[in-house]
């Protein structure tokens, strides 16, 4: 069942069930964390509207820079500000933002300490018809591997505006994770939210299987649960929102529950979440795991849930993974 601690939307499995785009959210946290402080600045690589951060540009004109297509430069720039102490946020399509530019990201934000927070959107293969150029399904891997680097892939709408205003306040760099199609709204205002800390959204009854998500994919999962509970299969679902620094700790305790794991991201699953996982799992307490997502493969053209079922990230492949090991 969901769990009633979390005061989650009581509408998760409705039909008719609220879905705004993550990205959205990003946009309302930036707009709040400008309100509350006047050190935030935005920059944008020509995408304004399309990462949302319009909400910013109209409010705060003088605090925002129109960059162009110049992924590299606003890195470097937003470093350049944020020494002079500002907080500076970047947004761009998350392939050119932390893609095109992760050298700069490396050397003169991470390398220096810079915070500097950037919104990669349009992240997945759930961009659908932009085709396999732009699905970033690597973005993880290369921002979690850079020292100092906090990594936040929201679940929805609501969690992203409560994970950007809390970037606001690090002293650290951050990459925010954003998708751009409408998703279920999981999650309330009620729901708390902190960097670092994972939550079990679905609880089962002496649970066989650990499923931990990250992103929109945690919907298929609190689907997937629904159905295995139904078929007798218990199962507890984990929204794991940062992948950096990891809730060890929970991950851990999940693992001890439940005696197998999956993993579920819209993500390659090499270097990803899932890998995460399974470092902190090797270490601390090896346990069966499987996991969902894209296995060494591009993305193309499609329906976003054409897509997800193609490569094997719905509902049907995460209840198969965990069959797989029951």
């Amino acid at each position: 069942m969901l769990n009633p601690d979390l005061h989650l939307n009581k509408k998760i499995f409705d039909k008719d069930v609220e879905q705004v785009p993550i990205r959205k959210g990003f946009g309302e946290g930036l707009l709040s964390a400008g309100e509350q402080n006047q050190r935030v600045v935005g920059l944008c690589a020509d995408l304004t509207e399309s990462t949302q951060m319009h909400f910013f540009a109209e409010k705060f004109p003088q605090r925002f820079i129109e960059m162009g297509v110049a992924e590299q430069n606003m890195a470097s720039v937003a470093s350049g500000l944020a020494a002079m102490g500002k907080i500076p946020f970047i947004s761009s399509y998350a392939m050119f933002s932390p893609g095109r530019n992760w050298e700069q990201i490396r050397t003169t934000i991470c390398y220096n300490n810079r915070p500097v927070k950037i919104a990669g959107s349009h992240a997945g293969v759930s961009v659908g018809p932009d085709g396999g150029t732009h699905q970033a399904l690597e973005d993880l891997a290369i921002a979690r591997v850079l020292p100092r680097m906090v990594v936040i892939s929201p679940c929805d709408a609501i969690e992203a505006r409560k994970a950007t205003e809390a970037s606001a306040v690090t002293n650290t760099p951050v990459y925010l994770r954003l998708a751009r199609e409408k998703t279920p709204v999981m999650t309330t205002n009620e729901t708390p939210f902190e960097i670092g800390k994972a939550q079990i959204f679905w609880q089962g009854n002496k649970p066989r299987v650990g499923i931990i998500a990250t992103g929109a994919l945690l919907y298929q999962a609190l689907l997937a649960a629904k159905e295995l509970e139904e078929k007798g299969i218990a199962v507890e679902v984990m929204n794991l929102s940062t992948i950096k620094p990891l809730d060890k700790k929970a991950i851990v305790a999940l693992a001890n529950r439940a005696k197998a794991i999956v993993t579920v991201e819209e993500h390659q699953v090499a270097g990803g979440m899932g890998s995460a996982v399974a470092e902190c799992l090797a270490e601390h307490k090896p346990v069966p795991m499987r996991f969902v997502g894209v296995h060494d493969q591009f993305g193309q053209s499609g329906k976003p849930e054409e897509l997800l079922k193609h490569y094997g990230m719905d509902k049907d492949a995460i209840i198969k993974a965990v069959k797989e090991l029951v």
